[in-house]
């Protein structure tokens, strides 16, 4: 995926299991220039319940984890249907993006122009930019 640019206005989504943080590309002619929309935590998972079925030898960490992932789908799946992004980045470690992967709707994953399995959250913004540049 090296080859693809990043489009103007892109939704750059950085995870891992614990938080989320969203910018949007405003670079234009191919350029990557990150301004930072929102970060998303899990906030009380209680409420939510797990991802699917829980392994019995899962931890509350685990579970924590992909009730979040599930949350994140949820949250790019409402934002694609209601029009807020046409292209999106997907950045996580790994086993956040395997995790929420099989989770994301065909009408958020139409929009997938890059993914990333790599633990950015904690990074300055430039070298995300730097990341992406490398595909």
């Amino acid at each position: 995926m090296t080859d693809r640019q990043i489009p103007h206005d892109a939704l750059i989504v950085v995870a891992t299991g614990e938080e989320a943080k969203l910018f949007r590309n405003q670079g234009r002619q191919g350029a990557i220039k990150l301004h930072a929309e929102r970060t998303m935590t899990p906030g009380d998972l209680a409420d939510e319940g797990p991802s699917g079925k829980v392994p019995p030898d899962h931890s509350d960490q685990e579970n924590n984890e992909a009730t979040f992932s599930k949350i994140l789908a949820n949250h790019l799946y409402k934002q694609a249907h209601a029009g807020k992004f046409d292209n999106l980045v997907l950045v996580a470690d790994p086993d956040t993006l395997g995790e929420i992967r099989p989770l994301l709707h065909q009408e958020v994953t139409n929009k997938l122009v890059m993914e990333q399995a790599k633990t950015l959250i904690n990074s300055p913004t430039d070298d995300i930019e730097q990341s992406l540049r490398k595909g």
